[in-house]
């Protein structure tokens, strides 16, 4: 691994989790060089939600390539583009009764998380933007600065601001006040400056450490946007396609967002693929007034048509997260209970869960303890306090209980050390 300690910039993090050479990944599994095998319970950051090497997306993936298709097109037609715009309208959005233009953007969720905050700000001739303790939304600078954590924000080195943080909601003690908190800052806006553009919230924070927003918190806070006129985002690039059962994490709560940032796991396959849903009447761009040179990737396009077509076309793909979700949940209630020094902390849904843990750095010394039997997965939270657990979709319940019988030996080995 010389190679890439010599070479590589010292900007790496993965890696240094997980430090050895992948060569092979399929399904919910990792193998590395040495032949070694590694339940995937990280599913790259919430881009492989159908599982790596999907055979039934890599067939169609093959077809096209074949063909010698369009690969790299900017944003001109071409069939692949059609054939994804005509099932997401059909299987994902008019089920739903959702209307919506969709904007390709660059190939990422930090550019779709841009886009979405440039238009607001176009649109209303705001300039100033609520975002939420411990959200997440990017590294590029108008993403970065609606993300409210010091370590991240000090590397952009310069100010950052036109942006308001409010807290997102606390189920700790008895009285949650953050949207009473965020009524009276609008109130203060109102009379002395000017109402903000938007609202940008992840209705489960991934980053932030598996924060659920209830959804009477969600459905308030639709609310008095929409009362108060101010445009309301909603980031499921990480828990969006499914990670929370169904495919938009809101559903649950009934919303229909403003604008809606959709990345990762669109692609269903790895491919990089980001996008702005848009309510219609907030289409106001003029032509090249946002633009990405891989907007146009039409290998992503196959795959996303292919994942629509394969798993949501009914309902069953969506209860079988359900109930993969039920077993994850209660092995980690029972770990809980085993285990009082974790001093755990359930958190979650669907197929995005944890336990938060009270002793400092317990978290990382059990991701290090999985590796080494393994299992992979990403410590979360502000300070990487959450065992996070983030399989594929796909995965088969008995590879999910044996990653959760790996999970109960490395809790015990990180508690003995």
């Amino acid at each position: 691994m010389s190679i890439f300690t010599r070479l590589e910039s010292e900007v790496r993090s993965y890696c240094r989790l997980f430090p050895t050479v992948f060569t092979k990944a399929m399904g919910d599994q990792l193998i590395d060089e040495s032949g070694r095998t590694y339940i995937d319970f990280l599913a790259g950051a919430g881009a492989l939600n159908y599982g790596h090497n999907n055979p039934k997306l890599k067939k169609r993936l093959l077809e096209y390539i074949e063909s010698d298709a369009i690969t790299h097109s900017l944003d001109m037609f071409t069939a692949a583009k059609q054939n994804f715009l005509e099932r997401f309208e059909e299987v994902i959005l008019m089920p739903r009764g959702l209307n919506y233009k969709v904007m390709f953007t660059g190939p990422t969720g930090t550019n779709s998380a841009e886009a979405a905050l440039k238009l607001a700000r176009k649109v209303t001739g705001r300039q100033t933007v609520i975002c939420f303790t411990k959200g997440y939304h990017g590294h590029t600078l108008g993403a970065l600065a609606v993300t409210p954590n010091p370590v991240y924000q000090k590397a952009a080195g310069i100010p950052l601001g036109n942006v308001l943080t409010v807290p997102f909601e606390d189920k700790s003690g008895a009285k949650d006040d953050s949207l009473e908190q965020l009524e009276k800052l609008l109130d203060e806006l109102n009379r002395n400056q000017e109402k903000p553009a938007a609202v940008i919230l992840e209705t489960v924070q991934s980053e932030g450490g598996i924060n659920v927003a209830s959804v009477s918190w969600l459905k308030r806070l639709a609310q008095m946007t929409q009362e108060q006129g101010i445009l309301l985002i909603v980031d499921d690039i990480k828990v969006g396609c499914g990670r929370t059962g169904p495919f938009f994490s809101f559903e649950r709560a009934g919303l229909k967002p403003d604008l809606v940032c959709l990345a990762k796991s669109l692609s269903a396959y790895g491919n990089p693929m980001a996008v702005v849903l848009i309510r219609p009447d907030l289409d106001r761009w003029k032509p090249g007034e946002h633009s990405g040179t891989f907007r146009g990737n039409n290998l992503a396009f196959v795959t996303a048509t292919a994942a629509i077509d394969e798993y949501w076309e009914t309902d069953a793909f969506e209860k079988e997260i359900a109930e993969k979700g039920e077993i994850m949940s209660k092995r980690l209630k029972e770990f809980i209970a085993h285990y009082p020094e974790l001093d755990g902390e359930h958190r979650g849904l669907g197929l995005i869960q944890g336990i938060a843990c009270k002793p400092p750095g317990l978290a990382k010394q059990v991701s290090n303890e999985a590796f080494k039997r393994g299992l992979i997965f990403e410590p979360m939270g502000v300070n990487k306090e959450v065992i996070n657990l983030q399989s594929t979709l796909t995965i088969t319940p008995e590879t999910l209980r044996q990653g959760l019988d790996i999970l109960d030996k490395s809790i015990s080995a990180a508690l003995s050390s």
